[in-house]
């Protein structure tokens, strides 16, 4: 991603169709937030949300598991496809514990997540902190040619800089670059995709779009499908105005789509057949 201004996040968002992407999502995260059911079961909600969003991220990421059995199992240490959902189910409890830190070091947050992703299954020496030159990356889904180790570490700090130095940008915005930019980047050996939508989420949780993690995007990444995940990610990567426009509106009909999952999820609270 690059840009000329100042403030390059807030120009993204004056690009045609984002404002309106942005207004949408808006609107669609006010009408859950003002659902009788927040009032009183809040808790609950977060927490269907955040079991439906780490299915969401492990579909994406090749372990497209039925919720229920997602909300069966409790070993995760099996096959690839049970540790993918294991990451993603401790990725997304980890999220809410590191909104300060985030906004100190991006970066020891990001280390954390590749940490807490890997949850020991990788070699020690390799966990937590950004590939080097000459090592491998397991990210099936994203198929677009790797950055190396150099380009890789001037990027993630470039990164950083961006999210300490604040932004008038939306946090739909934010969250999509951030996301985005570690996709482009694959910093790590493995679990990139799962730490890319891990990070999204962060940024709407502590923007204060989505500051009780109810409105997960991962449903909606899902839900539309990884060809078109691909697709819409090939526009980031062009750098295009046009590219990055379809990136962000892609990740705002994500979080529109899980607005709507926790919203039924609301709707059956409220019958007492949650």
């Amino acid at each position: 991603m690059s840009t000329t201004s100042s403030d390059p996040l807030a120009t993204l968002g004056t690009l045609p169709g984002v404002t309106d992407a942005v207004d949408s999502v808006r609107k669609a995260v006010d009408r859950v937030y003002g659902h009788r059911v927040m009032r009183r079961r809040s808790i609950e909600v977060t927490s269907e949300a955040a079991l439906r969003g780490a299915r969401g991220s492990a579909a994406l990421s090749g372990a497209d598991w039925n919720l229920e059995e997602v909300r069966r199992r409790t070993d995760f240490t099996g096959d690839s496809e049970a540790r993918v959902v294991g990451a993603a189910l401790r990725l997304t409890a980890e999220a809410g514990q590191l909104l300060s830190i985030w906004r100190q070091s991006p970066l020891r947050v990001l280390a954390r997540l590749h940490l807490v992703a890997a949850g020991g299954a990788a070699p020690e020496d390799a966990v937590g902190r950004p590939r080097l030159a000459g090592e491998p990356v397991d990210e099936p889904l994203i198929e677009a040619p790797l950055p190396d180790a150099d380009e890789v570490a001037g990027r993630l700090e470039g990164l950083s800089g961006l999210i300490l130095s604040g932004s008038g940008a939306p946090a739909l915005v934010t969250a999509a670059v951030v996301h985005g930019e570690l996709l482009a980047l694959r910093p790590f050996g493995a679990y990139n995709g799962l730490v890319a939508r891990t990070a999204e989420r962060i940024v709407l949780i502590g923007s204060g779009l989505d500051p009780k993690s109810i409105c997960p995007a991962e449903v909606g990444h899902a839900e539309q499908g990884r060809a078109a995940y691909v697709a819409a990610f090939e526009g980031y990567l062009s750098g295009t105005p046009e590219g990055m426009a379809a990136w962000i509106a892609h990740c705002g009909r994500a979080v529109e789509l899980g607005v709507r999952e926790s919203t039924a999820v609301c709707e059956a609270l409220q019958r007492g057949a949650a």
